[in-house]
């Protein structure tokens, strides 16, 4: 990775110090951005990643998840990290290897020491698949209404009306080709296959009538990870798919595994 330029982020974020990362990657070139806040605790960071169809400021743009989760990351004291990475990749090889640079980028020039990735829809989807990856990476992970096996999904998300469900297989198989073709590469990334990885604390929460991801993809990683002494799941009962984005328990279970108050 080559950092091209660190500058203060636009003003209408409305947060101090925070700065606009642009970078480009050693994987092709491409040029991609971050945006970095340093924290009290310039060795604990919280990883956001957004969901489909946003973008890297998502945790500052978006209102309802502004209002709900950053006075929170910014009360604990923690370090924050929120990346575009390469839009709607979906974690495929380039966006973890980026990912992997700019984690090591931080270790660097903040002393990043322990990450809590907290993230919903397809950004919770792309903190189990770079926690399957690189779990050395990840001490912490909160994947909320997130899809747990990519193959399954895609063909699930063909087989409905819904425009956006269209629109993400479409995007999926741009990142990843398509899973008849690709079969290694999507058990490569499947969570659900590689849930052995997940030595972490992990909090799953889903709602119970999400109609954009399914409810199974959370229900079959947590058959799999049910004796782990570490993980938790919650379902959401008749919760959408936004349900889980408002868990408070999350942040308490995320809290309390960095030892910091909720």
């Amino acid at each position: 990775m080559k950092v091209l330029s660190l500058s203060p982020a636009s003003v209408e974020y409305s947060v101090s110090d925070l700065l606009r990362l642009t970078y480009q990657s050693s994987v092709d070139g491409f040029e991609d951005w971050a945006l970095v806040l340093r924290g009290k605790i310039p060795s604990m960071w919280i990883v956001v990643l957004h969901g489909h169809g946003s973008a890297g400021d998502q945790l500052f743009t978006r209102q309802d998840i502004r209002a709900a989760w950053l006075p929170k990351m910014l009360d604990c004291g923690a370090g924050i990290l929120t990346v575009n990475l390469r839009g709607n990749a979906w974690m495929n090889p380039s966006a973890a290897v980026d990912l992997h640079e700019l984690l090591q980028w931080v270790r660097e020039e903040y002393g990043l020491k322990k990450t809590l990735f907290y993230s919903g829809s397809m950004g919770g989807t792309s903190n189990l698949i770079y926690a399957i990856l690189h779990p050395e990476d990840v001490n912490i992970v909160v994947a909320l209404g997130a899809a747990t096996d990519l193959a399954s999904y895609y063909s699930w998300c063909l087989d409905q009306s819904l425009n956006i469900a269209q629109q993400i297989a479409g995007a999926i198989k741009e990142s990843y080709g398509d899973p008849s073709s690709k079969k290694v590469l999507f058990q490569r990334h499947s969570v659900l296959r590689n849930a052995a990885r997940l030595t972490m604390p992990v909090y799953l929460a889903h709602g119970e009538a999400d109609t954009l991801i399914p409810v199974e993809q959370s229900r079959n990683l947590a058959q799999v990870m049910q004796h782990q002494k570490y993980f938790y799941y919650r379902e959401v009962p008749g919760g959408n798919h936004d349900s889980p984005l408002w868990d408070e328990d999350a942040w308490k279970f995320a809290m309390g595994n960095l030892g910091l108050r909720s």
